[in-house]
């Protein structure tokens, strides 16, 4: 894992792009934002990784474009090379692992071109589980069942949950990334908007090939660093990765799932997982609910839930799995959600509200779940980063203090926008939408 880096650092407001459901089927997922509020959770991925995409002929015009001689990127190797060295890396391993790696135009463009704009919850889901990803979900669970169970009984972390995670990360096992690793954390760490996170994972890098688990140009992924069938970055992988048969490597990137699928069990279960508890659950809110109980940070038995009149989806009682949250991904006109402490432990893969209740919904999917009841209010569209900082700008210019404009809509915002709501007659479930900007710039409620 990457001890010390939250998700909201890794992720601002950029979007991942996941591979294909099948060769035929093209089914992409982006993955969400983080929501702030985690930033200080460690994780185990990075945040975005390519479309799916040809990787250009080696000796073709469009690589010319894309890796490329640097004079300046040669000498910080010379430069890094000291300095892994002195990390315990030896220098035969270093040189093979360099062997051939230039600078890669690609992976700085893609690192420096990222939208302003983030999709909406309903549009993710939409996405990310698609009846495309249900279904070949269904039949990968099928497929390795036996495997599956096995996993399941060693580290105590049900099996849809993993099916989930890689049907989210590698369209299980279709797209796994084809950039090579050493050349993308190498451009990143020299010319990237994070050298020394970068440098620190491309030094476990070179761990890895130093330990014999794979070669250099095995070592594949997305152009950010992520790896293997559910996109371990290299220090979660020296972390949590498994050799599950005990052949002596700890194979995330072959064919063959086993050691990936067990290595994602494990990054759970060590994350705390508690085997029989659900991640959560859609539900009903009464008439008259206070929203200003909704949010992961406030946490109340199950029977206070429901003597508040909170139910689950098809009216019956919310299990006891202990102390719970109301999780409002889209204010008062989406879905509402009860979340238990499972649910936490899925944001150690991604931050993100969206990214966890996807992982949750699908896996329920993939085991005959029905679909979310609840609409969306899908007229909404996202604010862009620019709005987002506006709309902390015009709160605090009118006395609801955001404490600092940055464009992240944390607990601070979402308790100013709040505020807002109540002193304009609204519903008070701290939504930023573009209806309260609105309101702002008109200078009324």
């Amino acid at each position: 894992m990457n001890t010390g880096l939250g998700m909201g650092a890794l992720i601002g407001a950029m979007l991942l792009s996941a591979a294909a459901a099948t060769a035929a089927t093209v089914d992409l997922s982006p993955r969400p934002p983080a929501r702030p509020a985690a930033a200080t959770i460690e994780v185990s991925m990075l945040a975005y990784s390519p479309r799916p995409r040809a990787r250009p002929a080696e000796t073709g015009q469009e690589d010319q474009v894309r890796r490329v001689a640097n004079t300046g990127f040669q000498r910080w190797i010379d430069g890094f090379r000291d300095r892994a060295v002195a990390q315990g890396i030896r220098g035969a391993v270093f040189d093979r692992a360099f062997r051939g790696v230039y600078y890669n135009t690609d992976v700085i463009q893609r690192d420096r071109n990222q939208s302003e704009f983030t999709k909406q919850i309903w549009e993710y889901l939409d996405s990310a589980v698609s009846p495309t990803r249900v279904r070949n979900g269904r039949e990968m669970y099928r497929k390795h069942g036996r495997l599956l169970a096995e996993i399941e009984r060693r580290y105590r972390v049900e099996a849809h949950v993993v099916t989930a995670i890689w049907g989210l990360e590698s369209a299980y096992g279709a797209y796994k990334g084809d950039t090579p690793i050493i050349e993308a954390l190498a451009t990143l760490a020299y010319d990237g908007r994070r050298g020394r996170f970068f440098e620190q994972q491309l030094i476990a890098a070179l761990k890895i090939i130093q330990s014999g688990d794979t070669a250099p140009r095995n070592m594949t992924g997305s152009w950010a660093g992520a790896m293997g069938h559910t996109q371990f970055i290299p220090t979660s992988y020296l972390a949590y990765a498994q050799d599950f048969r005990g052949d002596g490597r700890r194979d995330i990137w072959a064919d063959d799932p086993t050691d990936g699928l067990a290595s994602t069990a494990n990054y759970l279960a060590k994350a705390g997982w508690t085997y029989g508890q659900p991640w959560g659950m859609e539900v009903t809110l009464p008439r008259g609910f206070d929203y200003a109980l909704a949010g992961a940070r406030i946490k109340k038995p199950v029977n206070t839930w429901h003597r508040l009149g909170v139910r689950r989806a098809d009216g019956s009682r919310i299990p006891d799995h202990g102390r719970a949250s109301i999780l409002l991904p889209a204010g008062a006109q989406g879905a509402a959600f009860v979340i238990f402490d499972n649910f936490h432990v899925i944001e150690r893969y991604n931050a993100a509200d969206a990214y966890v209740i996807a992982v949750g919904h699908l896996g329920d999917r993939i085991r005959g779940g029905g679909p979310i009841r609840a609409d969306w209010p899908r007229g909404d569209r996202s604010l862009s980063l620019t709005e987002k900082k506006e709309l902390q700008q015009r709160l605090t210019a009118r006395g609801y203090d955001t404490r600092g404009v940055d464009g992240i809509i944390g607990p601070n915002t979402i308790a100013a926008v709040r505020a807002f709501q109540r002193a304009a007659g609204l519903i008070p479930d701290g939504y930023t939408s573009l209806d309260i900007l609105r309101r702002l710039r008109r200078g009324g409620g």
